[in-house]
């Protein structure tokens, strides 16, 4: 095995696991979201509208969760160059 197929074969478990934890984080965002009462925001809480905005919801805050893990291990695996 070559540099470029042992490179390719890194990035391509780096990508797997960012997009499993990116996964994770999103179905624990939403079992989050469904403990609070947003029904008093909403004319209709049951409505289609009032699921996906809650489905929105639950991307933008497991994604922004899975970055801020993935990039905490990113810089925690530099911090070996150091020493």
């Amino acid at each position: 095995m070559d540099y470029i197929d042992k490179v390719n074969a890194s990035m391509g478990m780096s990508g797997l696991l960012n997009i499993v934890v990116v996964l994770v984080f999103i179905g624990f965002s939403w079992w989050v979201l469904q403990e609070l009462k947003l029904d008093a925001l909403f004319k209709r809480p049951r409505s289609a509208q009032a699921k996906l905005l809650q489905v929105f919801l639950s991307v933008a805050l497991g994604y922004q969760l899975a970055r801020f893990v993935i990039d905490y291990l990113s810089w925690s695996t530099w911090l070996k160059g150091m020493f």
